[in-house]
């Protein structure tokens, strides 16, 4: 092909690639001419049929996209080829090219896309549970972020729907809403269609719900429960430190008394143990010092006039043996 011929029909073919979203007529126009100029040329072939694909043209797309497929001699737009003959009223055929050897030789992208056409050629048979099944794939997953995610998602619910499986339509649109990223698809108009089937907005937020949960998604409250990381029992005492940091050796029974050492600062079980060190300790001063006292006869004439001889301490016993000496 001359050089100036080439770049003529790569300008258009450019001039296409610009319209095709906003004015896909226009965009055949432009596919048209390139394919009267260089007809022979795949690309070319395969532009035209993807133009005339957009524009409703689908005898014209289906015929261009299997020249280019013979002269590629590649399996690729199988599932357009496909919707093509399902447009057409022949899902038949749609269905015969989704069981074709070449079928099997198509990438996990182009195999989704055409066991969604597939589906909806089931539904055009009125095989509506054949179609639900032939959905159920490894892809099928929630969790899943795929760039077909949202589009099998949205055909899966559809089917269900079409089933009167309302309950399960209506969570896997929401499904396909969180993961249509790029608004392919009009899943949110459709939840809102399904509302008052489903018996009204309360009964609606619950399933939204529980398809969010699925996902994975926390909620705030989840978030403000999750543990005593901040506030916990042993975390902000008033002293700053667990039930090893306020026992009798480190600040003594004298200077850790119930508002120092209480159930907010080294919790219930330190408070408890050093109350019942420190009353040992008293004990055992009060002993050693009724131990280490001499008895004179005047302490001897004190205690016998007591009303309660015990009360001297623990020491009380020794002098009283020797007054009856």
């Amino acid at each position: 092909m001359p050089r100036g011929l080439a770049d003529n029909v790569a300008l258009h073919l450019v001039a296409s690639g610009q319209l095709i979203d906003e004015d896909p007529q226009r965009a055949l126009e432009h596919t048209r001419y390139a394919r009267q100029k260089a007809s022979r040329i795949a690309p070319v072939r395969e532009a035209n049929g993807l133009a005339a694909y957009l524009a409703g043209e689908w005898n014209e797309a289906l015929s261009e996209l299997r020249t280019a497929r013979r002269l590629t001699g590649g399996p690729g737009n199988m599932a357009i080829m496909a919707d093509c003959e399902r447009a057409m009223g022949r899902p038949e055929r749609a269905l015969e090219i989704g069981r074709s050897q070449e079928a099997t030789e198509l990438d996990r992208e182009e195999t989704v896309e055409l066991r969604i056409v597939m589906a909806g050629a089931r539904r055009d048979l009125g095989e509506i549970d054949a179609a639900v099944v032939g959905l159920q794939l490894p892809e099928l997953d929630p969790q899943r972020e795929d760039p077909w995610s949202a589009r099998l998602f949205y055909a899966y619910a559809d089917n269900l729907l079409a089933a009167d499986r309302i309950q399960e339509a209506f969570t896997w649109f929401v499904h396909a809403a969180h993961a249509d990223d790029e608004g392919e698809t009009d899943a949110p108009a459709r939840l809102d269609e399904l509302v008052e089937k489903l018996g009204g907005p309360e009964a609606a937020e619950e399933l939204v719900t529980e398809a969010e949960a699925a996902l994975g998604i926390e909620f705030e409250e989840d978030d403000e429960d999750s543990g005593p990381s901040e506030s916990g029992p042993t975390g902000s005492g008033p002293t700053g430190s667990g039930p090893t940091g306020s026992g009798p050796t480190g600040s003594g029974a004298s200077e850790s008394g119930p508002s120092e050492s209480g159930a907010s600062g080294s919790g219930p079980t330190g408070s408890e143990t050093s109350a019942a060190d420190a009353e040992e300790h008293r004990a055992d001063e009060a002993e050693r010092a009724g131990a280490d006292a001499e008895p004179s006869d005047e302490d001897a004439t004190e205690r016998s006039s007591g009303e309660d001889g015990s009360e001297s301490g623990a020491g009380a016993d020794e002098p009283g043996s020797a007054r009856d000496r």
